[in-house]
């Protein structure tokens, strides 16, 4: 395997730090051109990652080094492989659809501090790509605590009391946890071997079975809370008071995606399969968030609020990750990390279709929505394929990689942790398909809702703009079709990561 030295996974995380001042510059007066910026940012990002891509499906790494001797043993140095192009390509490819979302769903609601919001999803861009792109655990820990921090404003941005709560909660659990629990773990492995590198087959490989490394690796998973393995996943329901874009961010194309491919960089790469085999930490890890799978999903069935009900749809599938992840067999990591593309295009147009009913009809709540579909068919059809994604259907993406998940549940001999994939898929449908068939198959009733306004439309005249709003999610629904029908891109990329 050879490496490739380069500049080029600097560059894409300087790409939309560099589009900051821009934003900030042209501001809430010349909004036209603020946006332009951002986008711009999004397609040069976006280039610059598929550019690397020939290179890793080759089998290269590319490297770059930003600062060498940082402290003994460690450099801030930037590590391109299979995992991390899987990633970036995700994200900077939906932060472009996520930035025409937000223009036509930030400008219909009129909303305040325009310029600070593209100013952060900027910034949080570049710390997604340093994590997705560090090649080591202090590189990794340096942009995961940047990304914590530009999006603390995002979560506030409504600064309603109840905004500020959410965003006080998000500050405190990812902060407080990041510098107790997961440094605790980064020190731990440090003192150990005296470096943080990953490595391929994992830096702690050669390493005996020890109860210090057994209660490292929970500091791991719990510490990195942006993965929202219960009981540390509180969070994220309550940073939902947040604009739809932003949620969408949280759950699709940064925040957690960034929790989850941390902590499979952890076991893929710093303990590594044989280790993890030997101190029975796999089997361990999938029965704690085989837990977080199910109650995620009994609470998500509970909840009239679709934003809520989407949260806790958010919190059951990230563990889905983590749980191919530590099943260790060759198909279960497979399904774990493909199902942090399928997720992520699945679960934005669910949130894109949640922001639609909110900014054409002002419906916030399941029970809502009865004959919604007649008045909105393009936001509803699509949020029908994302819930069979989420479900697990084929054509769409998420049977993939549950089909992958199943299979290593029985390569490990595991028929418990298969029983709770089979219970989990039951659970999505009852709290998804009932959604649909409210939307198209039950009467519409005929009174105002709660604010006032009479059901909306997506081609209402006094939402004209809500074009940017349908077209994205129309689009995502798509793309989760087609990387459903054809996988090839996202499957070599996972089989790339665990050769």
């Amino acid at each position: 395997m050879e490496t490739i030295l380069s500049i080029r996974p600097f560059l894409a995380v300087l790409a939309s730090l560099l589009a900051v001042p821009l934003i900030v510059k042209t501001g809430e007066e010349k909004p036209n051109l603020r946006e332009f910026w951002s986008v711009l940012a999004g397609i040069v990002k976006f280039s610059i990652v598929v550019s690397m891509a020939p290179a890793i499906l080759s089998g290269h790494t590319i490297e770059y080094t930003l600062v060498e001797g940082f402290y003994k043993g460690i450099d801030i140095k930037f590590r391109v492989d299979a995992f991390g192009l899987l990633f970036a390509t995700v994200s900077s490819f939906l932060w472009i659809v996520t930035t025409f979302y937000s223009i036509g769903y930030m400008r219909a609601g009129k909303e305040h501090s325009q310029t600070r919001y593209f100013a952060c999803f900027a910034i949080s861009l570049s710390a997604t790509m340093g994590v997705a792109f560090s090649a080591n655990l202090v590189t990794l820990f340096l942009f995961y605590e940047i990304l914590s921090l530009a999006t603390v404003p995002l979560v506030g941005h409504k600064e309603t009391e109840e905004a500020l709560e959410g965003a006080k909660k998000y500050f405190l659990y990812l902060l407080g946890l990041s510098k107790t629990l997961l440094l605790s773990g980064i020190i731990i492995v440090y003192m150990t071997v005296g470096t943080t590198d990953f490595q391929a087959g994992g830096l702690l490989r050669h390493q005996t079975g020890s109860a210090l490394l057994f209660a490292s690796f929970f500091l791991f998973l719990f510490g990195f809370a942006k993965g929202a393995v219960m009981p540390f996943h509180n969070w994220l329901p309550s940073a939902m008071v947040a604009p739809t874009p932003v949620s969408a961010l949280l759950h699709a194309v940064a925040v957690v995606k960034v929790g989850v491919f941390s902590i499979l960089r952890v076991v893929f790469h710093i303990y590594g399969v044989d280790l993890m085999t030997r101190m029975n930490l796999g089997i361990t890890a999938a029965y704690v968030v085989s837990f977080t799978i199910i109650m995620a999903s009994v609470i998500a069935l509970t909840k009239d609020n679709l934003k809520a009900r989407l949260a806790y749809s958010t919190v059951s599938q990230l563990s889905y990750v983590i749980l191919g992840a530590v099943l260790l067999t060759p198909s279960s990591m497979v399904g774990g990390v493909m199902h942090i593309a399928n997720h992520a295009f699945s679960k934005i147009t669910l949130f894109f279709c949640a922001g639609s009913l909110y900014a054409c009809a002002h419906k916030t709540e399941v029970s809502q929505l009865s004959g919604i579909g007649k008045k909105m068919p393009w936001t509803m059809a699509a949020f029908f394929i994302g819930s069979l994604s989420m479900i697990g259907v084929p054509p769409a993406a998420g049977f993939t990689s549950k089909w992958f998940l199943a299979l290593g549940s029985i390569e490990a001999h595991a028929v418990p942790i298969l029983m709770v994939l089979v219970m989990s898929t039951l659970l999505n449908a009852a709290y998804f398909l009932p959604i649909t068939y409210k939307a198209f198959f039950e009467k519409e009733a005929h009174s105002a809702d709660a604010h006032g306004h009479g059901h909306g439309h997506e081609h209402h005249e006094e939402v004209r703009e809500l074009k940017f709003v349908v077209v994205p999610l129309v689009l995502t629904a798509v793309i989760s079709l087609l990387i459903g029908i054809f996988p090839d891109y996202f499957l070599a990329l996972a089989k790339e990561v665990i050769r």
